[in-house]
């Protein structure tokens, strides 16, 4: 079992910045990638990042320049370094674990972030 807790959400205005932080704990080497997605009222969960043990990050066009993924090993811990927010990134963002080999992914319980002025 690996358990997700996620911190840092809030409400900011748009132009600002935060940072969400994602502490894993349990079987954490079984995961090979740590990431972000998304959900917005009335939409499908989306990518926003994802981070591979072997250094590869993925993100989705529309935080491209904007958000920033990064891991510190040490610590178990991903971060998401969100800036120039803009009210569309409002939604509630899950921090995600995927398991080698399985398939299997674990979800944080969510943190809220609002964009709005």
């Amino acid at each position: 079992q690996v358990q997700l807790v996620e911190s840092g959400g809030g409400l900011v205005q748009p132009g600002g910045s935060l940072r969400l932080s994602c502490a894993a704990s349990g079987k954490v080497p079984s995961l090979y990638a740590m990431g972000w997605y998304r959900q917005a009222p009335g939409k499908q969960r989306e990518l926003v990042a994802t981070s591979t043990n072997g250094g590869s990050r993925n993100y989705a066009d529309s935080v491209k320049g904007r958000f920033t993924i990064s891991r510190d090993n040490a610590k178990n811990t991903v971060y998401l370094q969100m800036n120039s927010l803009k009210p569309e990134d409002t939604a509630v963002y899950y921090c995600s674990g995927s398991v080698y080999g399985t398939g299997y992914v674990y979800w944080g319980q969510g943190t809220q972030v609002t964009v709005s002025s």
